[in-house]
Parts: structure tokens; C-alpha cells; sequence
């Protein structure tokens, strides 16, 4: 009965898992398709509402979580799921949206004619990853700006984001190798900023019990 119910337990856990990382794939895949309808300068702005509701109801969005592997317990095989199902999805995603509207096909195409796989590519998507960490880390303090601030911010920028790149090439039913580089920039800046804001975070903290000290 132990092992049957372990297994149920896992099931579930990875179903959900799963479902959410679908979730989240869709609707980043609504905010890339008004990006390439619409384009600068409206575009950015409204594709905030697909990050916005992946931190609203929960889903599982690699970029969003990534910063976030050691704070939240992540497990490494949980992260590898949500980014190869937040691609397989983000991709079929393209393709359906493809067939709905031809302009969006050119403009993709376009888009990914424009990608090298070179160093500048990958600087771009590691600040990608600088700024979907604290869009995140903002929105958990209580303030959705972080998100309607910095999504149109990495757009303009030309900033690199695994999970848009990988619907774009969906909607141009092609593939860029551009899309390892997108993911380990990604990851990197997260990470890195996590890093960084946890050892101010660690400076603070020392200070204030070093001002106890001396009172004391």
C-alpha cells in the first residue's frame, strides 16, 4: 500500500508538473503572437499580460523559476521538465498559431533570419535572464510593475528569451541553434542575480548584527 500510494503521489506530482508547464508555454505564446502582430511599441507592452498570468495563477515558466532553484526548493529534474515541456508546447504553440495568421508567419521568419549564434546573442539572453529574475522577485514582494516594466524593457533591448524564441520558431515552422544559447543566457542571469541580490541581502544582515554587538 506504501509503494502504491508513493507512485500515486508522483504521478500527480508530475501530471501537475506538467499540466502547468503547458499552461505557461500558451500563455507566453498569446504575448509572442501580439508581439509579432503588432510589433514596437505596443506589442512589448501587452506581452507583460502572458508573464503577468503565469505569476498570477501559478504556472511553470523555466525563466521564471530558474532564479528561484534554491530559494524554493526546485528540485533539478523538476527544472528539466518544466524547460523541455515550456519548449515542446511553446513550440506546438507556434505551429498552431501559424496556421491562423499568415502576416504573424512572416514576421517570425524575419525575426529568426535575424539570429547569430555568436557571443552577442548569448549576452543578450543572459540579461534576459537578469531581468525576468527580478520581474519575478518584484511581483513576489507585492508589485506587478517589475513585469509590466521589465518585459517591454528586454523586448526593446533585443534581449533574448528561451521560451518566446522557441514560439517564434514555431510560428516560422523552422530551428535555430541560437535556442541553447537563449536557454543557458537565461539561466546564467538568473542565477547570477540571485546570487548577487542573496549576498547583499548576507551584507546586510552581518551589519546590523555587527551594530548589535557594539551596542551590546
Amino acid at each position: 500500500m506504501v509503494k502504491k500510494s508513493s507512485i500515486s503521489a508522483k504521478r500527480v506530482e508530475y501530471s501537475n508538473l506538467i499540466r502547468k508547464s503547458i499552461a505557461a508555454s500558451v500563455l507566453i505564446g498569446l504575448g509572442d503572437y501580439v508581439l509579432l502582430k503588432l510589433g514596437n511599441p505596443l506589442g512589448p507592452f501587452l506581452f507583460a499580460f502572458g508573464l503577468l498570468g503565469v505569476c498570477v495563477i501559478g504556472a511553470n515558466l523555466f525563466t521564471g523559476k530558474c532564479g528561484f532553484l534554491i530559494e524554493d526548493k526546485i528540485k533539478p529534474l523538476n527544472l528539466l521538465i518544466i524547460l523541455l515541456v515550456n519548449l515542446l508546447a511553446g513550440y506546438l504553440v507556434g505551429l498552431l498559431f501559424s496556421v491562423c495568421d499568415a502576416d504573424i508567419v512572416v514576421a517570425a521568419q524575419e525575426k529568426v533570419a535575424s539570429w547569430n549564434f555568436d557571443w552577442s546573442f548569448l549576452v543578450r539572453s543572459i540579461m534576459c535572464g537578469v531581468i525576468m529574475y527580478l520581474a519575478v522577485a518584484i511581483y513576489r514582494k507585492g508589485s506587478k510593475l517589475g513585469i509590466l516594466l521589465g518585459v517591454p524593457l528586454f523586448i526593446f533591448c533585443g534581449f533574448q528569451h528561451c521560451i518566446a524564441n522557441v514560439i517564434t520558431l514555431g510560428v516560422a515552422a523552422s530551428f535555430s541553434w541560437t535556442l541553447v544559447l537563449a536557454v543557458i543566457g537565461n539561466f546564467t542571469g538568473s542565477v547570477v542575480m540571485w546570487y548577487l541580490c542573496r549576498e547583499l541581502v548576507a551584507v546586510k544582515i552581518s551589519t546590523q548584527s555587527a551594530r548589535k554587538t557594539r551596542r551590546a
